[in-house]
């Protein structure tokens, strides 16, 4: 009989697959009997990290327990395709649709048929990844932003970044499928180019460490752009032997963030960097497999008065979990072991880059130039 625990993800030196196990079932744990996945127990659910939370789940080997969680994301899709923004106990506490939240679905699908090659998953939930997607391209900018929400006249450039992967993902599935969507490889290629060329149109998040390694991480900018950008604000953001700040106006480092950077360090190859950020994150890990959000350094006598060296919000929250267990996934293919899922990030199985057609931005457009 095959050891369960041989077919999870580990990085030698930082955590085991006994670990990960652990650590999807604390996710498990804050899983609602609907199935849906809240930041922690008793908080809200939104759909991009309840996604997040049910690829973490299969790939720590609860499968039954990360499909009960794709399961009950038709039931909160509105007709119009999308999803609200904050749901508690089962019903929309912010009706608004958040567009980066609604496209998300279309990765952990395609997430889940790498893992799991089950067609029959695909079919089932295509019609609503397909409406969900629908719906978000239908809020593109004519300078290749996406809005936020219906109600919002700003795109954000985070939400933006993961929309350009979220896309690939859709296409990728309708590949599968044989259900052609060029309609999503247009706004794609529009979407692509306004993340790697007008950045400044976005709104202004730039104290967020997300808004700064997003799009290399939505696979929007790669190769020497990206070595650039993370270089950037690197010192703005890092915190050696902690992880990365949430925001650069406080002493306040965040697990997530730090475990999406090290993803995002590692779709460019740069895997030194990306296993000590994770292993640097291990602090706010708890021996039962939990997770504390963040963690808030200094000296106690700073002259704002606020408390120092302490966990910060007191919780665990299953965004974090899941952030590291995707990102030792990533690692585990260099470090240790992976699953087929490891590459979600990376971008490998996806669709292939956008071209930019069509821009109304004021660029030359890819179908301007003449033809070699």
């Amino acid at each position: 009989m095959t050891d369960p625990l041989a077919q999870l993800p580990y990085v030698e030196g930082i955590l085991t697959a006994e670990q990960v196990a652990a650590t999807a079932a604390s996710i498990v744990a804050m899983q609602e009997p609907c199935g849906a996945v809240p930041w922690s127990v008793g908080e809200h659910v939104d759909m991009w990290n309840h996604v997040e939370a049910a690829m973490a789940m299969l790939v720590g080997g609860e499968v039954e327990a990360a499909e009960r969680a794709y399961a009950w994301m038709p039931t909160m899709q509105r007709a119009d395709g999308s999803f609200p923004m904050k749901i508690v106990n089962g019903e929309p506490e912010d009706e608004r649709g958040d567009v980066n939240m609604t496209a998300y679905l279309a990765v952990g699908v395609w997430h889940h048929w790498l893992v799991r090659r089950d067609i029959g998953f695909v079919q089932r939930f295509w019609p609503t990844v397909r409406a969900a997607l629908d719906w978000v391209v239908s809020l593109q900018t004519s300078w290749g932003g996406i809005h936020w929400t219906p109600v919002d006249d700003f795109c954000l450039l985070t939400g933006s970044s993961s929309i350009y992967q979220s896309l690939r993902a859709g296409v990728a599935l309708a590949d599968l499928l044989d259900d052609p969507q060029p309609e999503w490889e247009l706004v794609g290629g529009r979407l692509g180019h306004a993340v790697r060329e007008h950045r400044d149109l976005f709104e202004d998040k730039s104290a967020h460490s997300m808004d700064w390694y997003y799009p290399v991480l939505g696979g929007a900018v790669r190769g020497r752009d990206a070595f650039e950008l993370l270089e950037s604000r690197w010192d703005d953001f890092v915190r050696p032997g902690l992880g990365i700040l949430c925001v650069d106006t406080n002493p306040w480092v965040t697990g997530a963030e730090t475990c999406e950077l090290a993803m995002a360090l590692d779709t460019l190859g740069d895997h030194r960097r990306a296993l000590t950020l994770i292993q640097d994150m291990q602090h706010l890990r708890e021996d039962d497999g939990r997770y504390w959000t963040g963690w808030v350094y200094g000296d106690e006598d700073e002259a704002d008065g606020e408390p120092r060296n302490v966990y910060w919000p007191v919780e665990y929250t299953s965004y974090t979990a899941a952030a590291v267990i995707l990102a030792v996934d990533a690692l585990g293919e260099v470090a240790g072991h992976s699953t087929a899922g490891s590459g979600i990030m990376r971008g490998t199985s996806l669709a292939p880059h956008f071209a930019e057609l069509g821009l109304e931005c004021g660029c030359p457009s890819a179908d301007s130039l003449p033809i070699s």
